[in-house]
């Protein structure tokens, strides 16, 4: 199988081009989460998990004060401040945020915690960067909930779960309340948002279909002509194409009394 067929994207490119497909398959889900976590004016807000400052923008532009973004990359976090210059960018890991106890007034992880050691952590560590009464705000996939249509369902169903295990946290959505609860903060809200593909070339581009299907393959978990019949029917312009996941946002609180 080709290394070309199989190898990950380049980061940034992905992050972009993600960010891109908020907007091309019609789900809103970031004007909505940053609506839910309702940045006021003189608040200090912290992008955990900046990647290369896509949303670093949009926050400046609620009038925060300070904005923050972390990033354990250190070429990511590059690229975020060269983005955001207005934005106070930093190194550092979600599980030890350099970040004074208390500091912060608003916290937003976008598709993050999916990748974590210890999500548990993360959110122990989030706890003490919020000031008491502040909002953190949360979006992440279910992966185990992806769907792609097509005649050979067997084949779609064990792409969807290889793919889902590739991930680390996989099904993170929907334990995000759970983990939340368990961390100390009160539940604001929670709404499961429907991320719906009808465009094969941009779904190949996020969810990996062409490349996850090679890697399938590799690892014995598909044969080599199924995936690339089923590959071939997906991509025919003549048959309408569709696929599917469920992202959840959840908003938390810090109580303002221990």
């Amino acid at each position: 199988m080709s290394r070309s067929v199989t190898a990950a994207p380049d980061p940034t490119d992905y992050l972009d081009a993600a960010a891109a497909a908020a907007v091309q398959v019609a789900f809103d889900y970031k004007r909505r989460l940053d609506e839910a976590l309702g940045v006021r004016r003189g608040d200090t807000v912290v992008d955990i998990g900046c990647g290369p400052g896509t949303d670093l923008g949009a926050l400046v532009a609620t009038g925060a004060a300070v904005v923050i973004g972390v990033d354990r990359d250190p070429l990511m976090a590059a690229e975020a401040a060269r983005r955001a210059p207005a934005a106070d960018v930093r190194v550092g890991d979600v599980h030890a945020l350099p970040l004074p106890d208390g500091s912060v007034d608003r916290a937003r992880t976008d598709r993050v915690l999916q990748h974590v050691a210890d999500p548990s952590s993360a959110l122990a560590e989030v706890m003490r960067v919020l000031r008491p009464g502040g909002v953190l705000g949360m979006a992440e996939p279910d992966w185990d909930t992806l769907a792609v249509a097509g005649d050979d369902v067997e084949t779609s169903r064990g792409f969807a779960r290889f793919t889902a295990g590739r991930v680390r946290n996989s099904t993170i959505g929907r334990q995000l309340v759970g983990l939340a609860a368990r961390a100390g903060f009160g539940i604001r809200s929670v709404e499961a948002v429907p991320v719906l593909f009808r465009d094969f070339d941009l779904a190949d581009r996020i969810l990996g279909l062409t490349r996850n299907s090679a890697r399938a393959v590799e690892a014995a978990q598909l044969r080599d002509d199924v995936a690339a019949t089923w590959l071939a029917e997906l991509a025919d312009p003549g048959t309408p194409f569709l696929a599917a996941f469920t992202l959840y946002l959840v908003t938390a609180v810090k109580p303002t009394h221990p």
